[in-house]
């Protein structure tokens, strides 16, 4: 497989393998990257970071999931201890929940945008420290979208928790939010159901940035706020230049931290544009890309 450099185009091996680049950090997306279709870790993918990690490379997750959709029992398996989640609102050290770092959107600012879109057609999520809530009409909504595979749809079900009234829920308790996530029905034709109106909303406030995370959705938490970010937090903490990271992914979500990191990586099932903007593109993560990157670096790390 040939892996492009976004300076040089190169293949795995020959002269790349002279470079003399050493990493210590390895941020690591999870669905789309990390998970393959079925929401599993291979047994490929494991095997590499087990490897790596005992010649003393650290590994972090970088994902929009929030603390509570993370695979804990797995990572702690695995020895990653660090975990960037809701696309960097929220950073926490595995598996104890301790809350490294938080910058959430203050509670009358996710009201005033809640009220404007509990009117529409959509699914969605919100994240509150590290727990995961799902207004009760959202789940009838999710049923409906056919984008999203039975594994993303299983791990939305069972992570969430189904409140009748969300907006009494974060008034009566003037609770920060991390980030939301909202996901869309499709007409016939493949387009998306109330994405557009979606935006148009969105777009009123400029505290906020919004992005997509894959299958079309929409996620947003408060501007300034990304997978980068957490993973320069991340490498002042543990005394790493942040040159010396790798970062996986597949989504646009994952593009700043592809652009960040030392060595930015896309999977081969990341859009072309996210590809186009990557040092690196690797295997697909049903074709356990990781674990390729890894191998290959091995005499790198």
């Amino acid at each position: 497989m040939t892996i492009i450099n976004r300076h040089l185009h190169i293949s795995l091996g020959g002269d790349f393998m002279n470079a003399k680049q050493t990493y210590q950090l390895v941020a690591l997306d999870l669905d789309g990257t990390l998970l393959n279709s079925e929401g599993k870790i291979s047994n490929e993918n494991k095997a590499a970071i087990r490897k790596a990690a005992k010649q003393g490379v650290s590994f972090a997750i970088a994902t929009g999931r929030p603390y509570c959709g993370l695979p804990i029992n797995v990572m702690d398996e695995l020895g990653i201890h660090y975990a960037i989640t809701t696309n960097g609102a929220g950073i926490y050290k595995i598996p104890d929940k301790e809350c490294l770092f938080e910058q959430c959107m203050p509670a009358d600012l996710v009201l005033d945008i809640l009220k404007q879109l509990l009117q529409l057609e959509i699914h969605m999520d919100l994240f509150i420290h590290g727990d995961a809530y799902t207004p009760a009409q959202c789940r009838e909504t999710l049923a409906k979208i056919t984008v999203l595979p039975p594994s993303l749809k299983k791990y939305i079900t069972s992570t969430r928790k189904c409140l009748p009234d969300i907006l009494a829920f974060i008034q009566e308790n003037q609770f920060p939010v991390q980030k939301l996530t909202l996901n869309f029905m499709t007409n016939p034709d493949g387009t998306y159901i109330d994405r557009e109106q979606t935006i148009q909303i969105l777009n009123q406030y400029p505290e906020i940035n919004f992005l997509s995370g894959g299958y079309g959705n929409l996620e947003f938490a408060y501007a300034g706020i990304t997978k980068a970010k957490g993973l320069s937090f991340l490498c002042k903490r543990l005394n790493i230049p942040l040159e010396r990271t790798i970062a996986c992914g597949d989504s646009e979500n994952d593009l700043d931290i592809i652009k960040a990191a030392g060595l930015g990586v896309a999977m081969a099932n990341a859009p072309e544009d996210i590809r186009r903007q990557a040092d690196a593109v690797t295997l697909s993560n049903d074709d356990h890309g990781v674990a390729v990157i890894l191998d290959k670096y091995q005499l790198l790390l």
